[in-house]
């Protein structure tokens, strides 16, 4: 109801602003007390400061004809009332003043409406944004991952729609006709404290999350719950170090790295970021491929299921390629929000059966407190569910208020570490050793509801894997052929990009299917060898080269970059040699 009330409201004042400064001064359509006196008629006020009592609009010349227009101010000020009596911590006012008022004389310069009309969107498109605005905003982040420019070229971006002219109007822009150009404009952040709240889960919680069970049964609750606590601490405090280097140089992680390192780290840092992505991307395929299998086999029972994994992530390229081709990340943005529900829905049922089941039967008698013979998977497995650097830096920029950003990040943390440590451990002390790395085939095969989570859950990773894919994709098709090279003038260079990309999409095929024997130990290898520099090691040695000055701080820094440096080399050592093994 409030929401509804301020939201009316803002119009009211919108529309007042631009009608007011061209009505006279001290007339109004409201309700006023009698008075004899006319327009004209001399008045003798106690006070000779105080401002003439308001008249009524209807003592004008043609008063009668214009009194909607007048009518205007005065639903304003209602409206202003009823706003703060809707929300009573709002100050009240006794007088309406009109936000952003361009007084006439300046309205009659060149150009002066126009500022006034622009102005009046925006205060109209704050107050009503949609909810599905919002989500292709988040969306959008992944054009500008980890802080870098990764959208098309001026030349080869789509066209902006119509309803996204009108949303962001400019008065540089044409009064008639469409943009010739459609580079991204840099806009000052209006996010809320709220809405960047929720952005800062839907880029933490993802399909990492599925992998914990099996990862708990790898190290043992008691070892896993602990590993998980801690990296989320050191995680906290690489993503401070990291907006203390921004704070000091500026820029995405790429562009701090060159700033502060030179060419060579920004490319490693871009590397890394490349190489994660990929990883996620081919975990996702292995996934969907392992979940798909055991779906068809619970809804088909007494048959044997044709197609292996391998198969199943071939079959998944078909859709992958084409939506690999889509040059606008906001296009994907109704597959992404129904992947995002989809995760939700069976996280909830996951919470739902576990809780259930250990109520009635307790936990299941084969569970570790700590297990010595494959524990180091665990810690791989963790890096990789908390790796979320990649959105700090844009989420931040799209803030109103940036400063406020460190301690929501800190909130968001302590609320995914307990949403991870609970799936990962109920999980664990539901099944035990029984628990699998496609961990929804673990519950009954013969509940249609299981098979449906199942299915839905499978093509939520399947329909989000294009957005993990496409910040990989810019950033090598932006080395292979530059920033500028356009695609709508050059059918030539249009159809090298489309072959890249399919290219890219088939490789990342092929490597799900090598890694598609062992699912956790290929997740840990990624965590281990691509995620931990980007968490750990580069924003310790940017912060003890660019922004550290006491000599804590920098052993601190030092102190961060071993334990990352020796993290990765042994979780990387063990992991290959556990996968060799067999």
């Amino acid at each position: 109801m409030t929401d509804s009330v301020s939201s009316q409201h803002a119009r009211q004042r919108a529309e007042a602003d631009v009608v007011s400064p061209h009505l006279p001064s001290g007339y109004t359509a409201e309700p006023i007390a009698s008075n004899t006196a006319g327009p004209n008629d001399s008045q003798s006020p106690s006070d000779p400061t105080s401002p003439p009592e308001p008249q009524d609009s209807l003592r004008l010349q043609g008063g009668d004809i214009h009194r909607e227009i007048f009518k205007i101010g005065a639903r304003a000020k209602l409206g202003q009332r009823a706003a703060t009596f809707a929300a009573p911590n709002i100050r009240r006012s006794s007088t309406f003043q009109p936000r952003d008022h361009i007084p006439a004389s300046e309205q009659r310069a060149p150009g002066g409406f126009r500022r006034q009309f622009v102005q009046q969107q925006r205060r109209l498109n704050i107050a009503t944004a949609p909810v599905t605005r919002d989500f292709v905003s988040f969306l959008a982040l992944y054009g500008s991952f980890a802080g870098e420019d990764l959208g098309e070229s001026e030349e080869e971006s789509v066209a902006p729609s119509e309803d996204e002219e009108d949303a962001h109007p400019t008065e540089s822009r044409p009064l008639l006709g469409r943009r010739k150009s459609t580079r991204r404009p840099i806009r000052p952040g209006d996010a809320g404290t709220t809405k960047s709240f929720f952005t800062l889960l839907k880029a933490f919680i993802g399909t990492g999350i599925m992998f914990l069970p099996k990862a708990f049964n790898n190290g043992g609750i008691l070892f896993s719950s602990v590993t998980l606590i801690t990296v989320s601490l050191l995680s906290a405090l690489s993503f401070h170090l990291l907006l203390q280097c921004r704070r000091r140089h500026g820029g995405g992680y790429g562009e701090i790295g060159a700033a502060i390192g030179g060419r060579r780290l920004r490319a490693l840092i871009l590397t890394s970021i490349t190489l994660s992505q990929i990883g996620f991307v081919c975990s996702g395929m292995i996934f969907i491929a392992q979940n798909l299998r055991s779906f068809f086999n619970a809804v088909t029972p007494g048959s044997n299921f044709v197609l292996d994994t391998k198969g199943l992530i071939a079959i998944q390229l078909v859709v992958l390629i084409p939506l690999a081709l889509i040059r606008d990340i906001s296009r994907l943005g109704p597959a992404a929000l129904l992947a995002d529900v989809f995760i939700f829905i069976g996280l909830f049922y996951i919470w739902y059966y576990d809780i259930s089941t250990l109520a009635t039967s307790g936990i299941h008698p084969t569970v570790q407190l700590f297990n010595p013979d494959a524990f180091t998977l665990t810690i791989g497995s963790a890096i990789f569910t908390f790796e979320g650097i990649g959105l700090i830096l844009p989420i931040q920029s799209s803030m109103a208020e940036p400063n406020k950003f460190p301690r929501l990040l800190y909130i968001v943390m302590v609320i995914i570490t307990i949403i991870f440590t609970s799936v990962g451990a109920l999980c664990y002390a539901t099944f035990g050793d029984k628990t699998r790395v496609e961990i929804i085939s673990n519950y009954p095969q013969t509940s249609k509801l299981v098979n449906s989570v199942q299915f839905l859950y499978s093509i939520a990773v399947l329909v989000g894997t294009p957005v993990q894919l496409f910040p990989a994709t810019r950033i090598i098709e932006t080395s292979a052929f530059g920033d500028r090279a356009s695609g709508k003038k050059s059918w030539a260079t249009k159809w090298k990009k489309n072959a890249f990309r399919t290219s890219i999409t088939g490789l990342c095929g092929l490597i799900s299917i090598v890694g598609a024997s062992d699912l956790d130990k290929f997740v840990a290898l990624i965590g281990a060898f691509a995620c931990v520099p980007l968490v750990y090691i580069y924003p310790a040695f940017l912060h003890f080269k660019g922004v550290a000055r006491s000599p804590w701080v920098r052993a601190g820094d030092v102190v961060l970059c071993v334990i990352g440096t020796i993290a990765m080399v042994y979780s990387t050592a063990v992991t290959l040699s556990t996968w060799i093994r067999g």
